[in-house]
């Protein structure tokens, strides 16, 4: 970790020390003059959903940049952005608001955007057996199961897999 961070910091603080044209105009980074980068944040969850946040940083000191984003991971730089990640241990916001577990006429489990609809498909994952699964979970399933919750999600996703129709994934 203290590799990578000191890596980066010399790649960066190069970066800023030296001039860098932008926009046809040269700017020297100093603490007289900062410099202004955008910062584009990407938040990977369990989901898979990915969230970008664009941020313009004004970088006074690289220690204290640096100190700002060591919990992100650098995945690409430019003269004029810099692009990090981050693995979000929980479901996107957009799952705990509106998404649903359902099934597909196929008899997929997917997670729609809403109530269970051939149109709002965010995500599909295995082939179930309807012909093992209870009445009430085929049920459950048709009308839709709201996620909500991380621990929900992953429930919902270990109850179904022991029903997975074996004959789909050969």
């Amino acid at each position: 970790m203290k590799t990578r961070f000191l890596l980066c910091s010399t790649v960066l603080l190069i970066l800023f020390l030296t001039v860098i044209p932008i926009t046809g105009i040269t700017v020297e980074a100093s603490e007289n003059n900062p410099k202004k980068i955008e910062v584009v944040l990407k938040r990977i969850y369990l989901d898979g959903e990915v969230s970008e946040e664009y941020v313009e940083e004004t970088v006074w000191s690289m220690e204290d940049f640096w100190s700002k984003y060591d919990k992100w991971q650098l995945v690409d730089m430019t003269s004029k952005e810099l692009t990090f990640t981050q693995k979000v241990d929980d479901i996107s916001p957009l799952l705990k608001t509106n998404g649903y577990f359902g099934i597909t006429d196929q008899g997929v489990l997917t997670i729609f955007n809403g109530k269970p609809d051939k149109e709002n498909i965010i995500q599909s994952f295995f082939q179930l057996d309807l012909k093992k699964l209870e009445s009430k979970q085929q049920e459950n399933l048709e009308k839709g199961i709201p996620i909500k919750s991380k621990d929900r999600y992953v429930k919902v996703l270990e109850t179904y897999k022991s029903f997975t129709n074996l004959e789909s994934l050969n």
